[in-house]
């Protein structure tokens, strides 16, 4: 098997503050957690940002430029930036930080999809701050919005104009098949890195067996064009990964997918997940790729050439 790349995705826009008191809110906490996930083998980093104020999920360029040159400069990672921010943010504030730091990956959700967070806030009884739990509640009538409109301007402008590569993230078939339509488009080139994405309420379900499809499907139609990952939120993060892991795929880690290190136990930083999961694949006997190595996997452009 060629070696398998561990992407950490370090806070996102999902989980909230009275969730975890190790969720990293601030560019200092950001950029600590950035730095140690890299140190402990992860070969490309998946980038949020937050109000250093409040934790709210922030798009703001001021916001991400706080932390991304300092990351940058402790660390060889892939700088990877999330297009899809958060499902109330609209695609002109999703786009303001990557269009400004042109980086080497972004990622790009295949389609518009429901987002339910709602059934964690029943979770929680001690609030930290006023908007988390508006922000949960209320996304039972929340719709994250990512029209062919809207991922054909991403493709031209991220892609075409600035040669970012994208990590695409599928929550379900009819976003393999959507990926292959812009294919078909040329607006994307091989090779394809696709990120299988489990357990979001909205997309595919957790189930070991949907794996095997959404790989089968993904054979059919990208054949030896493609490489894959798989990211699973909460409880299923590391069996789904490992299980990736023994398909030949890659891994993503990270607080933004899960709280936990292990069942019952908060995870304390990110490189506690990267430090696991890279157990576990070295244990079946995978190699962890370097950053230059998953550069060169994905044919990157090289953190030369971004304006971070």
């Amino acid at each position: 098997m060629s070696k398998i790349i561990i992407t950490c995705a370090i806070t996102g826009s999902i989980h909230t503050p009275s969730m975890s008191p190790y969720l990293p809110i601030t560019a200092d906490e950001i950029t600590e957690h950035s730095i140690g996930a890299a140190e402990a083998g992860a070969a490309i980093l998946h980038l949020h940002a937050r109000d250093p104020n409040d934790g709210r999920p922030s798009a703001a360029p001021e916001h991400f430029n706080a932390f991304l040159p300092r990351i940058k400069q402790n660390c060889d990672a892939v700088l990877n930036l999330t297009t899809g921010g958060s499902a109330t943010m609209t695609l002109d504030q999703r786009l303001a930080a990557p269009l400004q730091a042109e980086p080497e990956m972004c990622s790009l959700n295949m389609g518009s999809m429901n987002f339910a967070l709602y059934p964690a806030a029943a979770k929680i009884t001690e609030w930290k701050y006023d908007w988390e739990q508006p922000f949960l509640e209320n996304s039972d009538d929340l719709i994250f919005k990512n029209t062919p409109r809207d991922m054909a301007h991403v493709m031209t402008e991220m892609g075409t104009k600035r040669g970012a590569r994208f990590e695409f993230e599928c929550y379900e078939v009819g976003h393999l098949y959507m990926l292959k339509h812009f294919v078909d488009r040329g607006l994307v080139r091989a090779p394809l890195f696709i990120q299988f994405v489990f357990g979001v309420l909205g997309g595919i379900g957790p189930d070991p067996e949907n794996l095997t499809h959404m790989k089968a499907i993904a054979d059919k139609l990208f054949g030896e064009t493609y490489t894959f990952s798989v990211l699973a939120a909460g409880r299923h993060q590391m069996p789904l990964i490992t299980m990736s892991a023994i398909l030949g795929g890659h891994v993503r880690v990270g607080l933004e997918d899960s709280l936990m290190i292990s069942r019952g136990t908060l995870a304390q930083t990110n490189a506690e997940q990267v430090a696991k999961i890279r157990r576990i694949v070295e244990d079946l006997g995978r190699t962890v790729a370097t950053p230059a190595e998953a550069r060169a996997m994905l044919h990157l452009k090289g953190g030369d050439a971004t304006a971070i």
